[in-house]
């Protein structure tokens, strides 16, 4: 946590990050001319509390998507990439060749699907043709998860795929534009160790608090 955080709790700053999209998608309303539909997809399961206030601002559905970096045993907090529970897969480019790369996205994937299964009651069934994609975390550190995400809903035909969260690295607003039609990110600090650092009270979301949130939508 830092000395001096910018956000009080997820709720706090899923609530200010809400405004903020609901502002982007006026824009883009007068762009085109027409008010589009959207569908907000969370990153289980600390996404959620963020996802929630922007679904009932913007008055649509809520639903998951699932990613999990990839790593190897030794070193499981160095994210060497990112698949998605449905099996889109992003490397970091220096480990587009590793000989162990196989055995490293089944392990990650493997966890992705027993996450969204574990919402299986819960999960919304929803048709993205034509819609905007509005995907949300709790904040953005190495951009992988949220990317390979954004890439796995673009699969479903969207009319765009935003990318959004309280807070990433400045460095990372350029990266995360090659695999989505807009970002809204809150606060992009220059020095950036962690997530929980910018919030004052950052809990773990459990499972049934998750599918609590999932079951109100």
């Amino acid at each position: 946590m830092s000395p001096d955080p910018l956000f009080r709790d997820r709720a706090e700053a899923g609530a200010l990050l809400a405004r903020a999209i609901e502002a982007r998608l006026s824009e883009y309303a007068r762009e085109c001319q027409r008010s589009p539909e959207t569908v907000v997809f969370a990153l289980p399961r600390g996404g959620l509390p963020i996802a929630a206030p922007v679904a009932r601002r913007l008055g649509c559905p809520l639903d998951i998507v699932v990613a999990k970096k990839i790593v190897r045993a030794h070193n499981p907090e160095l994210a060497l990439g990112a698949v998605s529970a449905d099996g889109h897969v992003l490397w970091a480019r220096r480990w587009r060749k590793s000989p162990w790369k196989q055995a490293a996205v089944a392990a990650a994937r493997e966890k992705a699907r027993a996450q969204y299964e574990s919402m299986a009651g819960v999960r919304g069934s929803t048709n993205l043709a034509g819609a905007i994609a509005i995907v949300v975390d709790d904040g953005i550190a190495t951009g992988m998860t949220i990317s390979v995400a954004a890439r796995a809903l673009r699969s479903r035909d969207p009319a765009q795929v935003w990318i959004c969260a309280p807070v990433a690295p400045a460095d990372l607003e350029v990266y995360l534009q090659r695999w989505c039609d807009r970002t809204v990110i809150l606060a992009t600090p220059e020095e950036f160790s962690s997530v929980s650092r910018f919030y004052a009270e950052f809990p773990q979301v459990s499972l049934e608090e998750a599918i609590a949130i999932l079951q109100e939508f």
